[in-house]
């Protein structure tokens, strides 16, 4: 028992050795989905094929590994080989030849990942830095049934035929502007600060952003945690899914169903800050006939879902941050009419009810028209009154309280 006590009192001292501990942290994520349309790679792509996909790391480690996604695969994905480089250029497919690092499972080249099933590498040794890019070759049998992708990527991946994982550059290699298979990246940190997980759908995802720009608002965020010495060394993960339901499938699986494996599963998660909600709204305002029963009867779902969501964080130690959903009175798409504006505001006010969320980060406020409170201001507008410009994505990053972040909380183990 005394044994027991000190390990505990060394756990609470902030400048302890226990403290400083190294652990994995989640670096870069993207949210799993089943691609529809054009988003499909087309049938027998995938056969005896490579994919060489380039992601930014929010932050640093000494050592990496990758997590390969066969989430909705039907039948289990072949791996033959893996890689890991670093990219000339985030918008190429070439490599540094110097920089070429085979991955490997469990101590082999190749790896069978189960349907339905994520699969980690074995770590390898790469110190990379906040904001570095790596890209990642992946060497695969053939499609798994049913692809796994995250459509949304505003980043370009490669194409080849043929084992690539060794190449430099790749021979008539097709560009796509998807990622597939790739779920995240982790890395070693010393210690290990903790990640911040954004679920959301496409304002999140980075509709308006810059292809390869990697200016989404949580690419601001993380640059601000990084210049922030209280919480450098944090991670952020965009967990957007353009067009993404709180409460029903639509483009990807609802935010209730895709809570664990998209946060909660993830290690050192710290933080979950969840801006959803306009899809849902916006869904009811294309329903002909809708009544404001109807407005009022999902305000009630919603907000449970978000207690739904809330406690679950909570009981894993995670602190979790409503943000208020943002006005879209201009938007074409959805109709913002009275009654759908009335229930947006009655979301929002309960969002900002103190006692629910651990902080609010009013995105409604820091976006809206001033003399038109219903609708995006024009200066953070893209263009269609539902998504914001880059401008509207700093001015998104900027509303959140760093302060919030740095709470005494210990992270989920």
């Amino acid at each position: 028992m005394r044994a027991i006590g000190l390990a505990v009192m060394l756990a609470m001292m902030p400048g302890s050795a226990w403290a400083q501990t190294c652990a994995w942290q989640p670096a870069w994520a993207s949210a799993q989905m089943v691609p529809g349309g054009d988003n499909r790679l087309a049938p027998g792509a995938l056969d005896d094929a490579s994919l060489r996909q380039v992601a930014r790391m929010s932050t640093g480690g000494k050592r990496v590994r990758v997590r390969i996604s066969n989430a909705f695969g039907t039948k289990p994905l072949e791996v033959r080989g893996a890689s890991i480089a670093r990219p000339v250029r985030n918008d190429g497919h070439a490599v540094t030849p110097d920089s070429l690092v085979p991955l490997r499972f469990a101590g082999q080249p190749g790896t069978r990942v189960p349907a339905g099933a994520d699969w980690l590498s074995d770590p390898v040794a790469m110190p990379v830095a906040a904001f570095d890019d790596l890209a990642v070759t992946l060497h695969v049998a053939g499609e798994p049934g049913e692809q796994t992708s995250h459509p949304g990527s505003r980043a370009t991946s490669w194409l080849a035929k043929g084992d690539a994982t060794r190449a430099a550059t790749l021979t008539g290699a097709q560009p796509t502007e998807h990622w597939f298979l790739l779920s995240g990246i982790e890395v070693e940190a010393c210690p290990a600060r903790g990640a911040v997980v954004v679920l959301g759908d496409s304002i999140t995802d980075g509709r308006g952003s810059t292809t390869n720009g990697n200016d989404r608002w949580t690419d601001v965020l993380a640059r601000r945690l990084q210049a922030d010495p209280r919480t450098r060394g944090m991670s952020v993960l965009n967990q957007g899914i353009g067009g993404n339901n709180i409460l029903v499938d639509g483009l990807g699986p609802n935010a209730i169903a895709r809570l664990d494996r998209d946060v909660l599963a993830l290690p050192r998660v710290t933080d979950l800050i969840v801006l959803e909600g306009v899809n849902d709204l916006g869904g009811l305002s294309r329903t002909e006939g809708a009544t404001q029963a109807d407005y009022q009867a999902l305000v009630g779902r919603l907000t449970a879902a978000f207690s739904q969501i809330i406690e679950r964080a909570q009981a894993r130690g995670i602190r979790i941050h409503g943000a208020t959903v943002m006005p879209f009175g201009a938007s074409e798409y959805y109709h913002a009419t009275p009654d759908a504006e009335a229930a947006r505001r009655a979301i929002n006010d309960w969002i900002r009810t103190p006692g629910r969320f651990d902080s609010v980060i009013d995105m409604d406020r820091a976006t809206a028209d001033p003399a038109r409170p219903d609708r995006l201001d024009k200066r953070y507008d893209e263009g269609d009154g539902l998504h914001t410009s880059p401008a509207g994505f700093r001015r998104m990053a900027e509303e959140v309280d760093l302060t919030a972040l740095v709470a005494d909380r210990t992270p989920a183990p």
